[in-house]
């Protein structure tokens, strides 16, 4: 048998932690020495012949280890651990946690006997045990962290990645979880010992306790281990009793800092260990100065590593022992001025994290101290809203949103969260827009008022309220004379005393007089009353501050909805569900102002879906209506819901915009299309419209109907189904009694047939169309003749004409009847020929030749007067809405003649007529204000003429338009040409102003249809815009002008400073209106762009908010138009810097905004010489100010530039 080893631990560990590759092992078996310069030779065979040996050995004894030639073994093995089986490795370790879980068995026996001569040879069988442990991890960590680097694919096994290892060479596969997990048992078994007796000083104690805490450390480096519990928690145990038992705290310490550094994955278990420490093992100091080391700790501002792990681990901490982290709170706080945002951050989350422990205190535990703190890190919480850093002020928005669920409601602390988030809406940061958003529906739903009245929150409610208590208060205080009285009272006897205090002293004091049993019984009767009333009042002035705190805050969020309902219209697609959210929750709390924000969240409607975001942003949309309005209570039956949904559909068409009823109608088809809505729910509208015999408010039944038309716009057959109602009710005589009514039935029959923009796109187009007898045509053609002073009657035949349009087959024979009978109604009482005042004989008392079928309603309408001008102004109307659908009707013929050549072409063989052709069609003077009727017939005509080709079609439908519809000797159009003309241009004869609008409205449509007329009357056009002072008049001409733009660009280029004038309209819809019309010719590319765009820039600063936002929208879309907003920067910005009326800060403002799109450097070089050119020649110093000013907003870098601003203005020198 070899002898024994010498072993020093000192002297093993200094060669081991410098290199272990040092270290000498001459006594190893020879066999496996030759083989180390060879690694492929060290196979698993040659070492189990050496390393079973060694095994069998120390199995049976543990002290077989310190041969020389089993130890040195065991070295060599682990010096070449790299090149090893995995196998043998792995039989390595089994057999070292083995023998030293033998040995702890021993001495544990042998110290409980007390055996003093064995201490010298256990202490040594540890330490040898111990460094052979320690190198044993420390290689199967390397082989565990070179397989998960080599092998990625293999990550995860068991939810453990890195940990499982296939071996090298064909080796086994090897999980080295379990053995690690025993081997931290074993050393927890080892530190349990009385190693006091066994190491008597204490640093033979620590190098042995190093020798299991180093090897945690490092199994704690890798994540992989620490993410599995039972290892992470075998580890904590061996550093816990390290730390209780063994004095290992101040190396503890050291080692969480540097990893808290180094290991960002060791933030939360840190914490954890801490606690568990601090909890189980009875050791909070460690935690304490841990605590202490880092608040002092300063970090290089380079390092976004250390801040953010600290961060992590202080947060999670305050969340695992609260306790242990407020002792240490006034030395934490003062990470509350780092520049690291994230350690702002954490102190944050510690001080709601504090706050929730001591709400959560019981109420012996509870003491004035605990409210300081609370108040202490509340203000931490509310100066944090003003933080330098978003991430700082979300964190506190989010730490009090985390406070909200929190049993103790602190409704002094909300009241401010509810003005801090208020006040947060309006941050540069839609992060903390978002979460502001998010408390203060969170406020709202964990409001504290719900102890008396329920949790509703309608302001006009408690109001009443505080007014009642008010009043009950007043009632309990004595009358006011009495008040007065007893206050002269006393006056009194304070001036007494003071005048006769010396008499006071000479006279002797009177005896009070006894009372007798009634008075006793009376004064004890009165204090008992007064006793009562005062609680009465302290109790009444409890509740009157509760009521006004609950106002107060409703009050805040009152407030706070008008930012919100902006904030909806925000590119942040989350802020925009926030901000949705919070509408549908404060209206589930009754809050006014929520009905606001829930009409502008329909406009989302439109939000653009080609990405998930606007998807997501429309999906939600239609949620937050279904839960609003669309989801009827469980409780109801389904007659009862379709009635609830059906009124509240009904309800939300009350009192809204023309742009939020385009927008319900969006939704709505939408829902239709998703099939979201219940066939019960459509039969109850028709009810509701149809409903005859019940009295009906107006708002109900037209609701009912906007909402049919809009639900048909997926679902043309809603309509269909019910077309005989549409006729009783909305054409009828309800129609003709209400004609909003009956304005919105024509939209609703218009959805029989499909829109324009599909009807080129399939044959089914146009079999829908109706015959012109049809009891559909005849009724709208009725409603356009319906004699009534109204303006609602307007809107009406514009529907009804376009509804004619939209079914007819023949819409402009149609037309041209309603023409020629308007026209007789008008004119009746004199010769054809036009009339010369506004005024003259138009009495329409007697209507000639009624037709038929409306015989009954004209008769009643004979009574009726109607003003002579009124009458001219619907028959203009009518002219000019006509001229207008022709010519989109001549459109439609050509691509239907289109469409249906290139199906011939496919099909190459025989096609039937889709329309029989009019044999009659030179009928009087016909063709309504169009060519004659064979115009759209002429497709089945000319598609059954032999090679008509598309082009000459077009062709012909131009020449219809050009030449026939307004100077066709049979049209009807062209004798109404120069009749508007006549009465636009003597405004002071024909002086009405509705005649006068319409005649505008009118002209502007026929020149849309006809170059010729257009270039005839086109300065008469631009004199009425110019001199009109109707702005609804001024706003028709511009939206004209841009139609005209768009058809006959040649002539209205040469004149589009008129249009650009409209800029500076007095009027603010005539402004918006120009704008909106520019914005879409230029983006369009309809008309040229000279040097006028300054006065859009101009609008940027515009008081009506709405322009200013148009404006800005209208630059972003031109800057991403090759380069355009570069091109035009120079004469945009002579026209603003040469605008005396624009004061120095809004000019600057819009150059800032302007320059904001010059993004490529050599863009800005060209301008800024450019700019730098004018500096010598600048006549003012404003204008010297301005060119400087727009220098430095470019990103130019000429030296030379900026030497020349740099010398300032020489004003002195050019004047001497």
């Amino acid at each position: 048998m070899d002898g024994r080893i010498d072993f020093d631990i000192n002297d093993s560990l200094k060669h081991y932690l410098s290199d272990p590759a040092s270290i000498q092992t001459p006594e190893a078996s020879s066999e496996l020495v030759d083989c180390e310069n060879d690694p492929e030779s060290l196979t698993s065979a040659l070492i189990n012949s050496d390393l079973n040996p060694v095994v069998d050995a120390v199995t049976e004894n543990p002290d077989a280890i310190t041969r020389n030639s089993y130890f040195d073994t065991l070295q060599f093995l682990l010096k070449t651990s790299s090149q090893i089986p995995l196998s043998a490795l792995s039989k390595i370790f089994d057999l070292i946690v083995s023998g030293l879980s033998t040995q702890a068995d021993i001495v544990h026996a042998d110290l409980e006997a007390d055996e003093q001569e064995t201490i010298q040879h256990h202490k040594q069988l540890l330490e040898v045990f111990g460094f052979l442990l320690q190198w044993t991890i420390a290689a199967v960590e390397t082989r565990a962290a070179e397989k998960s680097a080599s092998a990625p694919a293999a990550r995860g096994r068991g939810g453990k990645g890195g940990k499982s290892k296939a071996a090298i060479n064909k080796d086994t596969n090897w999980d080295s979880s379990g053995q690690l997990q025993t081997a931290l048992d074993v050393m927890s078994k080892v530190m349990k010992l009385k190693l006091a007796k066994i190491f008597v000083t204490t640093s033979e104690r620590d190098t042995f306790i190093s020798l299991f805490t180093r090897p945690v450390y490092l199994v704690l480096e890798n994540e992989a281990r620490v993410k599995n519990t039972a290892i992470r928690m075998h580890a904590f145990k061996v550093l816990c009793i390290a730390v209780k038992h063994h004095g290992h705290a101040f190396g503890a310490q050291t080692s969480i800092i540097q990893n808290l550094s180094y290991f960002e994955h060791l933030s939360e278990p840190m914490a954890e260990f801490l606690q568990i420490l601090a909890e189980q093992y009875d050791y909070p100091q460690l935690t304490e100065e841990t605590l202490r080391d880092l608040s002092n700790k300063e970090f290089n501002s380079n390092d976004l590593k250390g801040p953010k792990s600290v961060s992590t681990f202080i947060t999670k901490i305050s969340e695992l022992a609260p306790r242990l982290v407020i002792k240490q709170m006034t030395l934490l706080a003062k990470l509350l001025d780092s520049e690291s945002y994230t350690l702002r951050c954490a102190i944050i989350e510690v001080c709601g994290n504090l706050i929730a422990m001591l709400s959560k205190q019981e109420g012996e535990e509870r003491s004035e101290n605990h409210k300081g703190q609370i108040n202490a890190f509340f203000d931490v919480l509310e100066e944090r809203f003003l933080d330098i850093n978003p991430y700082c002020r979300c964190r506190a928005i989010q730490v009090y949103i985390k406070l909200c669920d929190l049993e103790t409601k602190f409704p002094k602390r909300r009241q401010a969260a509810a003005e801090l988030a208020a006040r947060s809406l309006e941050d540069k940061s839609s992060n903390v827009r978002r979460n502001a958003i998010k408390l203060l529906g969170k406020l709202v739903s964990t409001h504290p008022f719900g102890v008396l009245h329920g949790g509703q929150l309608a302001f006009k409610e408690w109001n009443a309220r505080l007014e009642a208590v008010d009043a009950e208060i007043n009632a309990l205080k004595p009358p006011t004379e009495l008040q007065e009285n007893r206050a002269a009272e006393e006056a009194t006897v304070d001036e007494s005393l003071l005048a006769d205090a010396t008499q006071a002293e000479n006279e002797p004091a009177p005896e009070p007089v006894p009372m007798t049993d009634e008075q006793k019984a009376a004064a004890i009767e009165k204090a008992a009353a007064e006793a009562a009333t005062s609680e009465m009042m302290n109790k009444l002035q409890l509740t009157r501050r509760y009521y006004v705190e609950a106002l107060r805050f409703i009050e805040v969020v009152d407030a706070a909805s008008p930012i919100v309902t902006q904030l909806l219209s925000s590119k942040n697609k989350s802020e925009v569900i926030e901000a949705m959210d919070f509408f549908v929750v404060i209206d589930a709390y009754k809050i006014e102002s929520a009905r606001t924000g829930i009409r502008r969240m329909l406009r989302l409607i439109w939000t653009k879906g080609n990405s998930d975001e606007g998807k997501g942003v429309q999906t939600h949309l239609i949620e937050c209506y279904k839960d609003l309005f669309f989801d009827a209570p469980d409780s109801f039956s389904a007659n009862d819901a379709a009635n609830y949904i059906a009124r509240n559909m009904i309800s939300l068409t009350f009192g809204a915009t023309p742009a939020e009823l385009t927008s319900l109608e969006q939704l709505l088809s939408t829902m239709m299309k998703g099939e979201l809505v219940n066939e019960l729910v459509i039969q109850k509208l028709w009810q509701v419209y149809g409903v005859q015999k019940k009295e009906i408010s107006k708002n109900q039944r037209r609701g009912a109907i906007i909402v049919l038309g809009m639900l048909a716009l997926a679902d043309p057959d809603i309509i269909v189904k019910e077309m005989e109602t549409c006729l009783r009710i909305g054409l009828g005589e309800l129609g003709r009694r209400d004609l909003g009514l009956a304005r919105y039935t024509c939209i609703a029959l218009r959805r029989i047939n499909v829109g324009p923009s599909k009807q080129a796109s399939g044959p089914t187009a146009t079999t829908a169309k109706l015959p012109n007898d049809h009891a559909v045509l005849v009724k709208l053609a009725a409603m356009t003749e319906v004699i009534t002073d109204s303006k609602e009657w307007f809107g009406v035949a514009e529907q009804a004409i376009g509804a004619i349009y939209a079914l007819s087959k023949h819409p402009d024979t149609l037309c041209s009847e309603i023409l020629r009978r308007k026209t007789r109604h008008v004119f009746q009482p004199l010769q054809p020929s036009r009339p010369t005042s506004s005024g003259e004989g138009m009495d329409n008392s007697q209507l000639p030749s009624p037709p038929p079928e409306e015989q009954e309603a004209k008769e009643d309408q004979k009574s009726k007067k109607q003003k002579p001008a009124l009458a001219l102004s619907q028959l203009l109307f009518i002219v000019g809405h006509i001229a207008i659908k022709q010519i989109v009707h001549l459109e439609l013929c050509e691509q239907d003649f289109k469409r249906r050549k290139a199906e011939k072409e496919k099909k190459a063989g025989p096609r039937k007529s889709l329309a029989p052709v009019n044999a009659s069609p030179t009928k009087k003077k016909k063709s309504s204000g169009k060519q004659d009727t064979p115009a759209p017939e002429e497709p089945d005509e000319l598609d059954m003429m032999a090679g008509t080709t598309e082009d000459d079609f077009t062709e012909a439908i131009a020449h219809v338009r050009e030449r026939e519809l307004l100077y066709g000797p049979q049209s009807l159009l062209a004798n109404f040409g120069p009749l508007v003309a006549d009465v636009c241009a003597n405004n002071t004869t024909y002086a009405d102003p509705t005649l006068q609008a319409q005649a505008a409205l009118c002209l502007a449509k026929l020149m849309c249809v006809s170059s010729e007329y257009c270039e005839r009357n086109l300065g008469l056009l631009l004199t009425i815009l110019e001199r009109s002072k109707d702005a609804v008049v001024r706003s028709n001409l511009v939206v004209a002008l841009g139609d005209m733009a768009v058809c006959f660009n040649h002539l209205i280029d040469e004149n589009t400073d008129f249009l650009y004038r409209r800029l500076n309209d007095a009027d603010a819809s005539v402004k918006r209106t120009c704008l909106m019309t520019l914005t879409f010719l230029i983006l369009a590319g309809q008309v040229k762009v000279k040097g006028q765009l300054g006065e859009m820039a101009k609008c940027l600063e515009d008081d009506d908010k709405k322009i200013a936002d148009m404006a800005r929208m209208f630059f972003s879309e031109l800057a991403t138009k090759d380069n355009a907003v570069y091109n035009h920067f120079v004469d945009m910005f002579s026209l603003l810097s040469a605008d005396q009326v624009l004061d120095e800060d809004a000019f600057r403002r819009i150059l800032k905004f302007l320059s904001g799109f010059i993004e490529k450097d050599k863009h800005a070089k060209q301008l800024a010489s450019k700019l730098a050119a004018r500096l010598p020649r600048a006549e003012s110093e404003r204008q010297w100010d301005d060119v400087a000013f727009a220098l430095g907003l470019l990103q130019h870098k000429d030296e030379e530039i900026q030497k020349l601003v740099g010398e300032g203005f020489k004003v002195v020198q050019a004047t001497a």
